[in-house]
């Protein structure tokens, strides 16, 4: 089906920024082999260790990165959404990676045969080009978690992962419990509560039953550390190409 006749809020494989930039030889080699896939929310897409057989192009989903401690608890390094791909190990030289990707928002995304990944890749063209701008964006972003996480309180924590989630979403509605967040977060669920009954008590988000809606972004921006910021022109400067919220 033609882009022209598609409707406006069918499945795209152009809703993934990084597919919408693709010269034209490069998209006729590889989206006849996109295949469109559900993410329900909690969906393990590989596991630390796992052989990686496919790379996801998220469009409508968001997909968190986590490290697991031996004792089963977790901290996310980094968020991949309609910006990213999930799987850079694939064409960075390793055919597993050292942790977990979750679905953290349920949605859509195109998946794709790693071996094929890796030929266009090894082509030396545009892809290749803009997969290792990408590769330096998440270090920063994941560098930054890590800085944001050992020195920033839970409240502007929380701030900069509601931003990063909104820019990689059309909505200003997160589904995601206090448990979830606590787990990505790497704290503990009632710092999570404090947290979020003093945003709510701002009149910048609204919360209840597991849905969070952001009602004030502004105020959000002002009260996040700087964090946020860094990483967001990062991906700026790296992918000028790629729509930016």
């Amino acid at each position: 089906m033609s882009d022209m006749l598609r409707p406006a809020n069918a499945p795209n494989p152009r809703q993934s920024h990084l597919l919408a930039v693709l010269p034209e030889a490069e998209s006729k080699r590889l989206l006849p082999h996109m295949e469109l896939v559900s993410l329900p929310l909690g969906k393990a897409l590989y596991e630390s260790g796992d052989q990686l057989n496919h790379v996801y192009f998220p469009t409508t989903s968001i997909v968190s990165l986590l490290y697991e401690l031996e004792n089963g608890s977790s901290a996310e390094i980094a968020v991949v959404g309609n910006e990213g791909i999930v799987g850079i190990a694939l064409f960075m030289g390793g055919d597993t990676m050292p942790n977990r990707a979750v679905v953290q928002s349920a949605g859509h995304a195109y998946r794709l045969q790693g071996h094929l990944l890796k030929q266009e890749f090894n082509r030396a063209g545009a892809l290749q080009h803009l997969l290792l701008r990408y590769t330096l964006a998440m270090l920063t972003q994941m560098a930054q978690t890590a800085v944001c996480n050992r020195h920033h309180t839970v409240d502007q924590q929380l701030c900069r992962w509601l931003l990063l989630s909104l820019d990689r979403l059309p909505t200003m509605e997160l589904i995601m419990t206090q448990e979830l967040i606590a787990n990505m977060l790497g704290v503990r669920r009632e710092g999570v509560t404090e947290a979020a009954g003093k945003l709510q008590s701002a009149g910048l988000i609204r919360y209840g039953r597991g849905h969070i809606t952001v009602l004030d972004r502004t105020g959000l921006e002002n009260r996040v550390c700087e964090c946020y910021d860094v990483v967001s022109k990062e991906f700026r400067r790296l992918l000028p190409d790629v729509p930016a919220k």
